[in-house]
């Protein structure tokens, strides 16, 4: 399949207290058309600012400092970021975590939508609202026509989502960017949201970056699994049924235990003792080794490089767990 996103060693900075600390440390994966691939890990391991650093939106006080993003094997960062602001929103597209804060309170959700269809693909007023009645269908909204001219706090918070999701494939992008966007939603709009995703993902051919920490969420939704922790790569692998299945880092296996499951025997959630180091915190070696169960000196010595398990299978690990006795069905029980 012909890649359509590459983050090939990317490096973010953010300055705190006039020093620059490493938020994002040599962050590489990649994404091919029609694919979705899942990007886990805790709070603060970096996957929302890989997104950002993806769309060009990264906070105040972050700079990219190294590293390449290609996407259709042209690097967004070249000539000061041009291509990146030419295909954000058009071949790119963001669908954030809350809709309360993407969408503007004083504007009627049907020109939120049609708004960017009339600026990047040239409609007139008419046609762009037909096109907006037309994605509303699409995502789920009932009555599109009346919703047109509703403002955000007119509707529910499901509805809200499904305007946002709306907006974000008004031009029809190649490569969607999500950032956790039904951590908000109960669990039956969030079913919902998932399902609009997968037909999204059939309708549009577009490949998905889901970012969450739900990993009932990945085996639903995803096809392929990047592990983050503190801002590196601890895992990656084009088959997530197997990394479910066998995890070969120790961290990936902590994430697995902490999952409640609906299959088996029903056993004692496992806590990750301690806490994720802050960027101003890291120390040489593998970040997870102060919280790993099978930490070796030699884990701790130096920094510890992406490996392959198998086939199209990386782990960072000093000494990678051996496959487990546990079948790719089992492991499926987090849905």
């Amino acid at each position: 399949m012909t890649t359509l996103l590459s983050i090939e060693d990317l490096r973010v900075a953010v300055d705190i207290g006039g020093r620059a600390y490493d938020a994002l440390d040599g962050v590489s994966l990649s994404l091919s058309e029609g694919e979705a691939r899942g990007l886990v890990g805790e709070s603060g391991s970096g996957k929302s600012l890989t997104l950002r650093a993806v769309m060009g939106l990264l906070p105040h006080g972050a700079r990219i400092t190294g590293g390449r993003i290609l996407f259709e094997g042209q690097d967004l960062l070249a000539n000061g970021g041009r291509l990146q602001r030419k295909v954000r929103g058009t071949g790119i597209s963001m669908i954030f975590q809350e809709p309360a804060v993407a969408l503007n309170p004083v504007m009627k959700v049907g020109e939120q939508i049609y708004d960017s269809a009339m600026r990047h693909r040239g409609l007139k007023k008419k046609e762009a609202r037909e096109y907006a009645v037309h994605l509303m269908e699409l995502v789920g909204i009932t009555d599109p026509a009346a919703r047109l001219n509703a403002y955000p706090f007119e509707l529910s918070g499901g509805l809200r989502q499904r305007v946002m999701i709306a907006a974000g494939v008004a031009c029809r992008p190649k490569l969607i960017l999500c950032d956790e966007p039904t951590t908000a939603l109960d669990v039956t709009v969030q079913e919902q949201i998932l399902r609009l995703f997968a037909h999204l993902r059939d309708e549009l051919g577009a490949g998905l970056l889901y970012v969450t920490h739900d990993l009932a969420v990945i085996a639903q939704l995803c096809d392929t699994l990047t592990v983050l922790y503190s801002g590196k790569v601890m895992e990656s692998a084009h088959d997530r049924r197997s990394v479910f299945a066998a995890p070969h880092h120790p961290y990936t296996e902590a994430l697995l235990a902490a999952t409640p499951r609906i299959d088996g025997t029903v056993k004692r959630l496992l806590a990750i003792p301690g806490n994720a180091p802050s960027v101003m915190d890291r120390q040489p070696g593998c970040p997870f080794a102060p919280r790993c169960e099978y930490v070796t000196e030699e884990c701790q010595a130096a920094p510890v490089s992406m490996s392959p398990v198998g086939d199209s299978w990386d782990v960072a690990c000093v000494n990678p767990l051996s496959p487990a006795a546990e079948s790719t069905e089992a492991a499926e029980g987090a849905r």
